[in-house]
């Protein structure tokens, strides 16, 4: 019967625990990213529809509260349709690889005018 060298041992359980820590760090970043994204949609949808309603500055404000830190709201309007983009960086530069970005359209309630644009 032969024996096992309990330095291999060692260094088999500290190359495991290393790999389940980037894995854990991994998936929690992936989760962070998720629901920023979620984030972003929300907030792209809301801006549309407050945007149709003729609410440029309620628009803004919605981003600032639904989206992630640091969103950047974007919007064109051609004739009574708005296109609405929301992007961001997932947990600031946690994920400097992966941008955030959602895209929303509404129309324009009848007699709705928006003269500037939010921010």
């Amino acid at each position: 019967m032969r024996r096992r060298d309990e330095g291999s041992v060692t260094v088999e359980a500290a190359l495991g625990m290393a790999g389940m820590t980037v894995m854990t760090v991994l998936l929690l970043a992936s989760l962070v990213a998720m629901v920023g994204q979620l984030r972003c949609t929300d907030a792209a949808g809301e801006a549309a529809r407050l945007l149709a309603r003729g609410r440029p500055q309620e628009a803004a404000a919605a981003v600032d509260q639904i989206a992630p830190s640091g969103a950047n709201l974007t919007y064109e309007q051609v004739g009574d349709r708005f296109t609405v983009r929301v992007t961001a960086l997932p947990a600031g530069d946690l994920l400097p690889a992966v941008h955030l970005k959602a895209t929303a359209y509404a129309v324009a309630e009848p007699k709705t005018e928006v003269a500037n644009a939010p921010g």
